[in-house]
């Protein structure tokens, strides 16, 4: 098994999840947005972005990582640290 590579593709996919999941335009997304604090996330929001992250990557992302999942440029971080399955 081997982690993830983040390029242009992938990110842009990730960005796709997180925005549709914030219920977001892509653009209104920043990098260091905080999910809680300014696009309203809830704990029910986390899970559904990591499951979806998962499903189009096919990795397994550790359930404890959630906390770390707080803003897109973590969310790559994590993802880059994902075994694939």
């Amino acid at each position: 098994m081997s982690a993830i590579t983040i390029d242009a593709a992938a990110e842009a996919k990730v960005r796709d999840i997180l925005a549709n999941s914030l219920d977001l335009d892509g653009e209104e997304l920043t990098r260091t947005g905080l999910f809680v604090d300014e696009y309203g996330a809830d704990s029910l929001c986390a899970i559904e972005m990591l499951s979806a992250i998962e499903v189009a990557f096919g990795v397994t992302i550790e359930q404890d990582e959630l906390e770390n999942m707080v803003h897109f440029e973590a969310v790559l971080e994590v993802l880059s640290r994902a075994e694939s399955r």
